[in-house]
């Protein structure tokens, strides 16, 4: 039994919920997005809940189920809160500046690092905090990871990009010889 899948999918106030055939249409405002859920699972909406429950005891049907009913929650938290990443530039001379959907990143190479992020994203520089916000959790995770990858922390001196909430571990530099 899957413990994510058995729990109910609460539909808030001021967003609509339609079934449509295979897949699921959320909508806010003027905001709309679907989840195609290919068969693999069964929906039902009633009580302002969609329930999720596996088309058959198959192992690939059970696996569908919790991804589903996880896929749904984040679309409606999206919808109403969105999410947010943090990510900390420490290093000498290391800084990002927005311009316009681009975000330029100096991070010590010969040259700046441009980054243009998606549309439907809001991207804030302050000081050496990178703030990135959206309403969809998959693509706020992938623009933080592609732009720590640009240069991930050092264990010797912390220099680079990390999440604000990320824990480096240091390591002892050489000691000279007596």
């Amino acid at each position: 039994m899957s413990r994510i899948g058995k729990q109910p999918v609460n539909i808030p106030s001021g967003v609509e919920v339609k079934l449509d055939g295979d897949s699921l249409v959320f909508k806010k405002g003027s905001v709309q997005k679907s989840l195609d859920t290919k068969g693999n699972v069964v929906v039902k909406i009633e009580d302002g809940n969609i329930i999720f429950s596996p088309k058959s005891d198959e192992r690939k049907d059970r696996a569908f189920w919790g991804t589903y009913r996880s896929l749904s929650q984040n679309i409606i938290v999206g919808l109403t809160e969105g999410f947010s990443k943090q990510l900390e530039i420490n290093g000498v001379g290391y800084r990002a500046a927005v311009k316009g959907n681009t975000l330029e990143l100096q991070l010590g190479f010969s040259h700046p690092v441009n980054y243009e992020f998606p549309k439907g994203l809001q991207v804030t520089v302050e000081k050496n905090l990178i703030t990135i916000k959206g309403d969809d959790k998959q693509v706020v995770g992938q623009v933080a990871a592609e732009v720590r990858a640009f240069r991930p922390p050092e264990p010797y001196k912390g220099k680079g990009v990390k999440y604000s909430d990320e824990v480096i571990i240091r390591k002892a530099g050489k000691t000279a010889k007596k």
